[in-house]
C-alpha cells in the first residue's frame, strides 16, 4: 500500500489543528498517512491541541514518503514542502499563506499523479489567500484539474471533473462548481448534464461495486412544473437524462430540488431511494448534505486520475488557534481516501 499525503491548508486556518487531532485520535485513520508541509506548523498545531497535562504528539521529519512506514503510532510524519521562518498569524488572509497552501497540493497532486502516493487529502485552503497568491484558480478542484490536464498532455476541457459531497446518508454530484448563480444556469446544458451523469455512474459505482442508482435533481422550483416555470427541465435536462438512458445508465428525474434529496437520503439503517444526487449548482447540492452534519462530510473530486477527498469545512478562521476545531470531517475524509484508493 502506497502512502497517503495530507496537505496542510491554509496555516492561518484551522488545517493543521484538525491535522493534527486526526493523528492524536484516529491512529487507524492516519496510519501510512504523512503530512506534505511545514514542521514549524504541525508542531504549533500538536502543542495547540494537547490536552492538559498531556505532552503535545511529536512531530517528525521524513525525506520521502516511503519513509512514514517507520515513524512510529502517535507521531506526525510531515515531508517539508516549504519552510516558513515564521509563524503565520492565525485568521488572516494572506498571500503568503496562499502560497504556502499552494505549494503543498501541487507537490503532492504531482507526486500523486507519479504514482508515488495511494491518495491526497487535501486541509482547506482560502481562495482569497490563493488569489492574493497570484494563483488563477478558484479552489482545490479547478488546480487538480490543470495539473492533472497537463500532466496527461490533454486540453483543460478533456479531463472534466465534478464535485462529490457525501457523508453516510446523502451523495450529491453537482453540474457545475464555483460559479457566480447566474453563470451556473448558463452551464445546465445538455453537454454538461450528460457528462456529469457519465462521471457520476463510474465513479460511484465503482465505489460501490455496481451501477449507482442516480436521481436527479431539476433547476427550476418544482422541477419547472411542465414549463410553468421554465423550461430548462424540458429542453436541457430530459434530453440528457434520455441521452443517458440509452447508453445504460440508470438515472431518473428530473425531480422538484425541495424532495430529491430527502428520497435520497439513507436513515435508520435503511438505504434512500437513490445511491447519489446529481444537482444542478454548488448550493443546491452541498446544503442538504452540510445541514445533515459538517463533521461527517467528505468532498471527493470526481473525474481526476487520482484519489483526491478533503474535509467539508473551509479554513474557519474565526475559531483558528483556539483548539476547538472539530476533526471529525478530515478524519472521514482520510478513510474515504483510503477507500476509494483500494479500487
Amino acid at each position: 500500500m502506497k502512502p497517503i499525503a495530507i496537505t496542510l491548508g491554509d496555516p492561518a486556518g484551522i488545517g493543521p489543528e484538525t491535522i493534527a487531532k486526526a493523528f492524536r485520535d484516529a491512529p487507524d485513520a492516519t496510519r501510512g498517512c504523512f503530512v506534505a508541509g511545514d514542521v514549524g506548523t504541525l508542531r504549533r498545531a500538536s502543542a495547540l491541541v494537547s490536552g492538559p497535562g498531556q505532552p503535545a504528539l511529536p512531530v517528525a521529519l521524513v525525506a520521502t514518503p516511503a519513509e512514514v512506514w517507520s515513524v512510529p503510532p502517535q507521531c506526525i510524519p510531515v515531508l517539508q514542502i516549504t519552510e516558513l521562518l515564521a509563524p503565520i498569524p492565525y485568521g488572516q488572509i494572506s498571500s503568503l499563506a496562499g502560497k504556502v497552501a499552494a505549494d503543498c497540493v501541487l507537490w503532492a497532486c504531482r507526486a500523486t499523479l507519479q504514482g508515488e502516493l495511494a491518495a491526497l487529502v487535501t486541509a482547506p485552503l482560502h481562495k482569497e489567500a490563493l488569489a492574493a497568491a497570484g494563483l488563477p484558480y478558484p479552489g482545490h478542484t479547478e488546480l487538480l484539474q490543470f495539473e492533472a490536464a497537463a500532466y496527461l498532455g490533454k486540453a483543460l476541457q478533456d479531463v472534466p471533473v465534478r464535485m462529490m459531497l457525501a457523508n453516510d446518508e446523502l451523495r450529491t454530484v453537482l453540474v457545475s462548481i464555483h460559479l457566480s448563480l447566474r453563470q451556473a444556469i448558463e452551464a445546465v446544458t445538455f453537454d454538461n448534464v450528460l457528462q456529469t451523469l457519465r462521471i457520476t455512474h463510474r465513479a460511484v459505482g465503482a465505489a460501490l461495486g455496481r451501477a449507482p442508482r442516480i436521481g436527479v435533481a431539476g433547476l427550476n422550483p418544482h422541477a419547472g412544473e411542465g414549463g410553468l416555470f421554465g423550461r430548462e427541465e424540458i429542453d436541457t435536462i430530459v434530453p440528457a437524462l434520455q441521452a443517458a438512458r440509452a447508453e445504460g445508465l440508470d438515472v431518473h428525474g428530473p425531480f422538484a430540488p425541495d424532495t430529491v434529496f430527502m428520497r435520497a437520503r439513507a436513515k435508520h439503517g435503511q438505504p434512500g431511494e437513490f445511491d447519489v444526487v446529481v444537482a444542478m449548482y454548488h448550493d443546491q447540492g452541498l446544503i442538504p448534505v452540510k445541514y445533515l452534519g459538517v463533521e461527517q462530510g467528505v468532498n471527493v473530486t470526481l473525474g481526476l486520475p487520482l484519489v483526491r477527498t478533503s474535509p467539508d469545512h473551509g479554513t474557519a478562521f474565526d475559531i483558528a488557534g483556539t483548539g476547538v476545531a472539530d476533526a471529525s470531517s478530515l478524519i472521514a475524509a482520510l478513510r474515504m481516501a483510503r477507500t476509494l484508493s483500494k479500487f
